[in-house]
């Protein structure tokens, strides 16, 4: 098994101590072997103060499996972290998008099977001058970098309850009805479709569209966009082949008879999507971006600022992101072979 890159995410956050915390537990956990790109002796000074008693060693991505068995292997950063926990500092934001790309250099050269990222703050980026809405635009970013290819990067949150993809993001509601489109939903529905086939392994993926208004519209009476937008989305997706069907009322898609019916479920903004699977899954979901020419999964939660430090960090999420990121680079297809989105 190829080894995991690890990103720092934001250094004052919990994921320094997650990191730290699970690779003792290795052993027990099975864990697939990872390292992280950091700074050591920033390590080091985090786990004294969480009590861990946990080897550090600088290591290459090749040279990270073997170490990982008797020492958390550590890819040195040429930056030097200085956050303590809960507060972030000059060396948060440079350290942190530093460690990204480091580990996106190491999975499109084929030295690391998959990017596993830790949370990073938004806020604390933003004010250090990143340009970048947030985490997935920059790995598109990073992939045009490298060769030259625009995409358009897919946010999924999957557990084994459930599997939803925002279509919209992080928009105000306001704004929804001036973003969503049809050619949206379709660019959307093919990614998710082509990721779910060749990646998750289904067959032939099946996908339920949510409806934007209650009741997905009531035929007009509650708003024309369900006609209008999303019904045309779905007929193009089902035209082109795929398993496709909507637009369905959201208030009844995610019950358990419901959920059996599909492998994904395309909500047409945020909440939409994520109430419903961090009611079912909140501990346990995994963010995975989908449209990217490599594997990157990340727990489904933040920085937790206030309990970084103490070591009251739940590692469930971060677990399972590196459990679900070995199993999809089992089955990627190489950084060589990104698949553009067709044209609409």
């Amino acid at each position: 098994m190829r080894v995991l890159a690890l990103t720092l995410g934001e250094p004052a956050g919990i994921g320094p101590d997650l990191a730290l915390a699970i690779w003792r537990r290795r052993a027990e956990l099975d864990l697939p072997p990872f390292y992280i790109v950091a700074d050591p002796g920033f390590l080091r000074r985090r786990a004294a103060k969480l009590g861990l008693d946990v080897p550090i060693a600088s290591a290459t991505a090749q040279s990270a499996a073997a170490t990982f068995r008797s020492a958390l292997p550590v890819l040195p950063l040429d930056i030097a972290v200085t956050a303590e926990p809960g507060q972030p500092d000059r060396s948060s934001a440079p350290a942190a998008v530093a460690s990204i790309r480091h580990a996106v250099a190491d999975v499109m050269a084929g030295a690391a099977a998959a990017v596993v990222t830790n949370p990073v703050a938004k806020n604390v980026l933003y004010n250090w001058g990143f340009a970048e809405p947030g985490h997935t635009e920059f790995l598109a970013t990073l992939v045009q970098e490298a060769t030259g290819k625009s995409l358009r990067p897919v946010m999924m949150l999957w557990s084994p309850e459930l599997a939803v993809v925002p279509v919209t993001i992080h928009l105000p509601l306001r704004d929804i009805f001036n973003h969503l489109s049809t050619d949206l939903i379709v660019e959307t529905g093919r990614i998710v479709a082509h990721d779910l086939a060749t990646r998750f392994k289904i067959a032939r993926p099946r996908l339920a569209i949510a409806g934007l208004n209650p009741h997905a519209g009531e035929a007009g009476t509650l708003g024309e966009e369900d006609r209008m937008i999303v019904a045309p989305a779905v007929a193009r997706l089902v035209a082109e082949g795929t398993d496709a069907k909507g637009p369905l009322a959201a208030d009844s898609m995610f019950h358990e008879r419901a959920r059996a019916s599909y492998d994904a479920a395309l909500c047409m903004y945020h909440d939409q999507a994520l109430i419903p699977i961090k009611t079912l899954a909140f501990d346990h979901a995994v963010n995975v971006t989908l449209g990217l020419p490599f594997v990157r999964t990340s727990p489904d939660h933040g920085t937790a600022f206030d309990i970084a430090g103490t070591g009251r960090a739940d590692p469930t999420s971060l677990i399972a992101a590196l459990r679900l990121a070995a199993r999809l680079a089992e089955a990627a297809p190489s950084p060589a072979r990104a698949v553009p989105v067709a044209a609409s």
